[in-house]
């Protein structure tokens, strides 16, 4: 069983990494700020202007410490990584069923319905715990909405109908974000902007995908998964396709809830984001490593996982859930089971 190792963020524009021993050592302007043994350490983040030695990336592949490169907003760039010899059983099966119309929509299926159910609960909870009857009443009904959503996709049976059902039930989920925020000045819903951001709430919200996407991708290699073929999200050169699926059913339990907690218990300030020339909106670096040490305490927090009844992290969630999608591609399982939280 995986266990729960520590990510190193580095933010700091021309701080340069380098191998120290058996240790990761963090310099600035040639001064050694930071030491972290590289046992403990299962990835390496690096934001922006940041340097890694040659001696440092052959260390970390050959002892499966993953080194991301990203740009200041999160943005993904590349990545180094060590031999993976993966499962070739598994992963040819993985591409039979990808090209297997109702094998793909079967496990498209399930990872929406796990989406939406997420959503639903995220919607039902706010509007239990809101003290303002309208509000409450506004949740409920786009919660009914997704529920709904959830009739539409069971009976859907092909892919194209199901991405476009997931499409409508994300359009009337996020109508509902405003709700979900307590009137916190400078965060407001308009719309959802990626490349790039537009505005404070779709900058936090495209960062802390960023930092799920990476441990989706985590979570696809350590079971031996190709990252880049899923049954949701259609082929596309550079492109983690499973990593895409693995990743919605977590979007509201993680990612969705720590941004909505981050804003209405003020840990973040629209003050602390910045306009660039291009329009984009980024945050700067003191919340940038807010918001990476609250994403690190949430995966730390102790859940039990519904369907294996196992005690975990919240962190090692999306590798348990990798792991039930290689049983299921293998025919271990007879459906692919979403993580659902209750």
């Amino acid at each position: 069983m995986k266990t729960h190792l520590n990510t190193l963020f580095i933010t700091t524009d021309g701080a340069y990494l380098c191998k120290d021993g058996q240790a990761v050592a963090v310099r600035i302007q040639k001064e050694t700020k930071l030491r972290v043994p590289l046992h403990n350490l299962d990835g390496v983040m690096c934001f922006g202007r940041v340097g890694v030695s040659p001696q440092l990336m052959g260390a970390c592949a050959d002892q499966g410490v993953s080194i991301t490169f990203l740009s200041s907003t999160g943005r993904f760039r590349a990545a180094v990584v060590g031999f993976s010899p993966g499962n070739v059983v598994l992963r040819r099966q993985q591409y039979r069923l990808a090209d297997d119309p109702v094998a793909s929509a079967a496990a498209a299926r399930s990872i929406i319905q796990g989406k939406l159910a997420n959503c639903r609960t995220l919607l039902l909870r706010a509007a239990r715990d809101t003290g303002e009857p309208l509000r409450a009443d506004r949740l409920r009904r786009i919660a009914d909405r997704l529920s709904a959503n959830l009739i539409d996709v069971k009976a859907a049976h092909s892919v194209e109908r199901l991405r476009g059902l997931e499409g409508e039930a994300a359009a009337s989920y996020f109508e509902a974000f405003n709700d979900l925020m307590n009137g916190v000045d400078g965060f407001a819903y308009t719309r959802r902007s990626r490349r790039p951001p537009l505005d404070p709430l779709n900058a936090l919200l495209s960062f802390i995908y960023a930092l799920l996407s990476h441990d989706a991708r985590s979570a696809c290699e350590s079971v031996g998964l190709d990252a880049a073929v899923g049954y949701l999200h259609e082929d596309r050169p550079g492109r983690a396709g499973m990593a895409l699926d693995l990743m919605e059913e977590f979007r509201p339990y993680l990612a969705d809830r720590l941004v909505l907690s981050l804003i209405n218990r003020r840990q973040v300030s629209a003050r602390s984001f910045e306009t660039l020339e291009t329009g984009a909106v980024r945050m700067n670096d003191s919340t940038r490593k807010a918001v990476l040490v609250a994403y690190q305490e949430r995966k730390q927090e102790a859940i039990t996982h519904p369907f294996l009844g196992e005690k975990t992290s919240v962190g090692l969630l999306i590798h348990l859930q990798a792991r039930l999608m290689a049983r299921w591609i293998r025919g271990d399982l007879d459906f692919y089971p979403p993580f659902v939280w209750k």
